[in-house]
């Protein structure tokens, strides 16, 4: 089996909203390669646009255990948590992100944090604004 060709298409896959075709190609991958972060990510993705948020939150969760501070892992789950209705620990991943996360190369996720947290002190509601 050729990793490549099969996060390619299940990159093809994704972009044709065919999740369940994707899901199988990137398990493929994992059978492989279980910590192959592309395929990971992809996962994670594809799960959480198919609404299956308990799976997509595990492979966030490996994700993070596997690079704790990269923002896109830490976007991923915060965004699937929220979805989830559980605020506390979203705002937990905030913080347990920006204690890990290097500053300069994870700027831009930092920004995105702090707009959150400022925009849930000011009394607003989230839940059309978190990024994806």
């Amino acid at each position: 089996m050729n990793i490549e060709e099969n996060i390619q298409k299940a990159k093809q896959f994704i972009d044709t909203n065919q999740h369940d075709e994707a899901r199988m190609c990137l398990l493929e991958v994992l059978k492989e390669e279980a910590t192959n972060k592309a395929a990971l990510i992809m996962l994670g993705g594809s799960y959480f646009s198919m609404e299956k948020y308990a799976e997509a939150e595990m492979v966030f969760e490996r994700l993070i255990l596997l690079e704790p501070g990269i923002g896109q892992f830490s976007i991923g789950l915060f965004n699937t948590l929220w979805r989830m209705n559980r605020q506390e620990e979203a705002l937990e991943e905030i913080k347990r992100f920006l204690s890990n996360a290097d500053q300069e190369v994870e700027n831009e996720t930092i920004g995105q944090y702090i707009a959150i947290i400022n925009h849930i002190e000011s009394g607003n509601n989230l839940d059309s604004d978190t990024p994806e």
